[in-house]
Order: C-alpha cells, then structure tokens, then sequence
C-alpha cells in the first residue's frame, strides 16, 4: 500500500509541474505544441538523472517510485502528446505533426543521455 501511495503523491507532483509549464505557455498564440515537448523533454532529463544515480550508486525503492514512476510518469505525457500530433494532422498541419514526433523523440532522447552522463 505505501508503494501506491509513494506512485500517487509523485505523480500529483509531476502532473502539477506540467499543468504549470502549459499554463504559463498557454497566453502565447502557439501552433506547435511546446509545453508537452518541454514537460516531456524535462520529463526525461529527471528521469535520466535518477537513472544515471542508479546505475552509478544504486537507487532504494522509496525514492524510485516516488521520483521514477510517479514524478516522472506524472510529468511527462504521452497521451497528450498523441492527441495534439492527431489535432495538428486533422486541422492541416501535416508538417507540424511530423516535427513534432520527430523533435519529441530526438529532444528526449537527449534529455535522458544529458541526464544519465549528468550523474555518470
């Protein structure tokens, strides 16, 4: 039971740090959809970094599923990720979309490299 609860208050936060990102992005006049990419991109830099701490020392699950699982699964977001790639395609943005896979997964796949080397 406390595992859950360590999962649920994480993810709270995390779910919380990516309301603010968009908030603060939302009174700018967007298209591309950068406050997923940057909760996602900081996301996996988080992620990266405590990755990187358990590789290197070793990680004790409070920690782990408090930060890993929940922070990291509450802040970065592949759902919304998908449905505003869908909603650039549907509204004729065709290149938009593709940017946007493409630059997630590139940006994110660097943002956890950084954070692993960043511990390592």
């Amino acid at each position: 039971m406390w595992t859950y609860l360590l999962v649920f208050v994480g993810g709270g936060a995390g779910s919380v740090c990516r309301f603010g990102i968009a908030h603060a992005l939302s009174r700018y006049p967007l298209v591309f959809p950068w406050a997923t990419l940057l909760a996602n991109a900081c996301s996996c830099f988080v992620l990266g970094m405590l990755l990187g701490q358990q590789i290197k020392a070793g990680m004790a699950a409070t920690p782990r599923f408090l930060l890993m699982v929940g922070f990291c699964g509450g802040f970065s977001t592949f759902s919304t990720f998908t449905a505003e790639t869908l909603q650039l395609l549907q509204n004729g943005h065709p290149l938009y979309a593709l940017s946007n896979v493409l630059f997630s997964l590139l940006v994110c796949l660097i943002s956890i490299f950084l954070g692993i080397k960043m511990v390592g």
